[in-house]
C-alpha cells in the first residue's frame, strides 16, 4: 500500500504523519497552486533557507521568518541593508546562515529587476499535469524542468537554486503534483500557461538538496 490510515480515517502521503504541523501542511499549503511575485518569492526563500535542514524546521520558524522579512514583499527586502544583515543575524527565530540571509536579499534585488514577473518566470517551467505517483518511489528528486529552472534561475542571478531546490518549490507550489495517488487531497488543477518542453530525460537521484 503506497500510504497508510491515519487515525482520522484519511490516507495521506507517509511523509505528513510526522507531525501536527506536518499533516496540516500537507492537507492545505503542499500542492496547491501558489500564484503572486511576494507569495512564490516566500516560498523560494523558504526553501532556500531549508537547504540541508528538515522542512519542519522551517514550518516551525515560518512565522518568524515572515516578521523578519518583512512578509517577504519584494520591493522592501530589496532595500534591506547592513543594519538589517545585522539584526538578522541575531534573530533566533529564524535560521541566521549569513551566506542564505544574503542570498535571499541578493534574490530580492534580482526578482525586482526581472524583466518579466517572478510568477510568471517561474510557472513558464510548469510541465503538463501527469498521474499522481503510485508510491514514494516513484516521486523524483529532480526532473528537466527542475534543472532547467535552476539553470535560467542561477543566469539570471538568482542563488540557492539547485535543481533539486527547484524541484522542492515546484512540489510546493503547485507546478507538480506529486500527492500520491491513493491521498484523499483532491487534485487541484492550475491555471493553464506555457510549458516548457525537453527532448531528453535528466536522471534522477536521491540526495541533499543541491545550493
Amino acid at each position: 500500500m503506497s500510504v497508510e490510515l491515519a487515525p482520522d480515517g484519511r490516507f495521506r502521503c507517509p511523509w505528513a504523519e510526522g507531525s501536527t504541523l506536518y499533516r496540516e501542511y500537507h492537507d492545505h499549503e503542499w500542492g496547491k497552486p501558489v500564484r503572486g511575485d511576494d507569495a512564490l518569492f516566500e516560498r523560494l526563500s523558504l526553501e532556500a533557507f531549508q537547504s540541508g535542514l528538515s522542512w519542519i524546521t522551517i514550518l516551525r520558524k515560518r512565522p518568524a521568518f515572515r516578521a523578519a522579512f518583512a512578509g517577504f514583499e519584494i520591493a522592501r527586502v530589496a532595500r534591506f541593508g547592513d543594519a538589517d544583515i545585522a539584526r538578522l543575524m541575531a534573530d533566533e527565530g529564524i535560521v541566521r546562515n549569513r551566506l542564505k540571509i544574503d542570498a535571499v536579499i541578493a534574490n530580492a534585488r534580482v526578482a525586482g529587476d526581472l524583466d518579466i514577473g517572478l510568477d510568471e518566470l517561474l510557472w513558464s517551467f510548469a510541465p503538463a499535469p501527469r498521474p499522481r505517483p503510485r508510491s514514494v518511489a516513484d516521486v523524483p528528486a529532480i526532473t528537466a524542468e527542475s534543472v532547467a529552472l535552476a539553470k535560467e534561475l542561477k543566469r539570471r542571478g538568482f542563488r540557492f537554486v539547485g535543481p533539486t531546490t527547484a524541484y522542492a518549490l515546484m512540489q510546493a507550489t503547485g507546478m507538480v503534483d506529486d500527492h500520491l495517488a491513493d491521498c484523499w487531497v483532491k487534485r487541484d488543477v492550475p491555471d493553464s500557461g506555457p510549458v516548457v518542453t525537453f527532448r531528453t530525460q535528466v536522471s534522477v537521484h536521491n540526495g541533499d538538496r543541491e545550493e
